[in-house]
């Protein structure tokens, strides 16, 4: 990697998922940094509807890598797959503003270093503690999906 990953924030504004007062404040602080970065509204929404800039955020021409604030990387990583935009696990970080607190996910953002952490498409599940005991798979991104 030749200079800091790309940086990529979602409001969540459409799934509400993460605690408004987390999302307010990474997007404040990023802006307040200086730092290039690209914003959406929902990467749900946005997979929903097939978004082609989802290839255009997964592809990594430039080897830098990509950090995303946004919620669990295996429904960060789902999203993208169901968009058909899959993400490269070896160079993609996800900041989950569910669980961490603002200063933690600022921390890493600004930091030039990256910790992969997409799950894996074999083995066991990889999901974080406290998620629930699901399969990895789009089909189980949204709650109100039928079974």
């Amino acid at each position: 990697m030749s200079q800091a990953p790309r940086i990529l924030y979602c409001h969540c504004a459409y799934a509400q998922v993460v605690p408004k007062e987390i999302k307010d404040a990474v997007l404040r602080r990023l802006s307040e940094a200086g730092v290039a970065f690209e914003a959406v509204a929902d990467l749900c929404e946005m997979s929903a509807r097939q978004d082609r800039t989802l290839q255009r955020l997964a592809a990594d021409e430039s080897g830098d890598g990509l950090k995303i604030a946004a919620c669990f990387p295996r429904a960060v990583k789902w999203l993208f797959s169901a968009a058909g935009a899959p993400l490269n696990g070896q160079t993609t970080e996800v900041l989950n503003m569910r669980v961490l607190s603002s200063d933690d996910i600022i921390r890493s953002l600004l930091s030039t270093s990256l910790q992969p952490n997409l799950p894996n498409d074999k083995g066991a599940n990889s999901s974080p503690a406290g998620e629930t005991g699901q399969k990895e798979g789009p089909e189980n991104l949204n709650p109100a999906t039928p079974a």
